[in-house]
């Protein structure tokens, strides 16, 4: 008996240069970074811009090390710590692989706050520029961890589930002998949901669409920003229903709560609460900005 399900065999090395390997994950930091340049340029053009065009690319610079610097620091201490108190150098091995979005995010929250002191529009302006570039990096980065074949989601039986060999218990079984129990139907009960991509599609594509049209009109500073925090946070605690828990942490709370969800929660009444006060500060002001 065939499998009705698709098996995940891509390998996550996209090349190597000189023995060493480029992984699939690492170009798709590139092209998030490469779509925030050109999506950024043209956010800076328009006449109520913190920057100019030309300041862009100092802004993306030191937003990469807030992401990188930020996901990683977030990653050991919300997914990792036990790992981190045993072994401090974990913080530093980002070949291993754990990168967290809520401590990217702080990282980057830092850089926005650093440029708005600097150009003198304060934190909220800077952050309104900043947060719709975001969503499109953040689906690129969920195809990233599909190709890698890594974040799978819970097991399933609908008709587009994933079997993700890497979540299989392998037993000392070969990959060659794992597809011919899946070619004869033996793996089906290893189906999963495709969580990267429903990632990819809330929290990247239907987020940038949402902000992308909601900052296309002058906005109260700080309802740009709060409306990502919320939408956000809305997205990815609803993704987690999908998503397999961290086998190291599983749930932290009442036998269903994750920590993607338990960090998410307080986004998303920052953002309601953030976009409540712009709109009422700008009400008392007279001003939408």
């Amino acid at each position: 008996m065939d499998s009705s399900f698709y098996f995940h065999a891509v390998d996550p090395v996209a090349f190597s240069i000189g023995g060493f390997g480029i992984y699939w994950y690492s170009l798709m930091y590139l092209v998030a970074f490469g779509q925030f340049w050109l999506l950024g340029r043209l956010r800076a053009a328009r006449p109520d811009a913190p920057l100019a065009p030309k300041q862009v690319p100092d802004l993306l610079f030191w937003g990469v090390i807030g992401v990188v610097a930020g996901g990683r620091l977030g990653y050991v201490l919300f997914y990792a710590l036990g790992d981190l108190l045993s072994d401090p150098l974990l913080m530093f091995r980002i070949r291993d692989g754990g990168m967290s979005f809520h401590g990217g995010l702080i990282g980057v929250l830092v850089v926005v706050w650093a440029h708005g002191r600097y150009y003198g529009c304060g934190l909220l302006r800077m952050a309104d520029f900043v947060v719709p570039l975001i969503p499109l990096g953040l689906a690129v980065g969920r195809l990233g961890n599909f190709i890698g074949g890594e974040l799978w989601g819970r097991k399933t039986d609908v008709p587009w589930a994933v079997i993700f060999p890497e979540s299989i218990q392998r037993g000392g079984r070969t990959s060659e002998a794992l597809y011919r129990q899946y070619e004869a139907g033996l793996l089906d009960e290893f189906a999963r949901h495709p969580s990267q991509l429903y990632q990819a599609a809330l929290e990247g594509l239907a987020l940038f669409a949402i902000l992308w049209w909601f900052s296309s009109r002058p906005r109260p500073a700080g309802a740009i920003s709060g409306l990502f925090l919320a939408g956000y946070g809305v997205f990815r605690f609803s993704a987690e229903f999908f998503r397999e828990p961290d086998a190291d942490l599983g749930f932290v709370a009442l036998d269903w709560v994750t920590m993607g969800q338990l960090l998410s929660a307080p986004m998303i009444l920052a953002g309601v609460g953030l976009m409540v006060w712009s709109y009422r500060r700008a009400g008392k002001t007279g001003s939408p900005t």
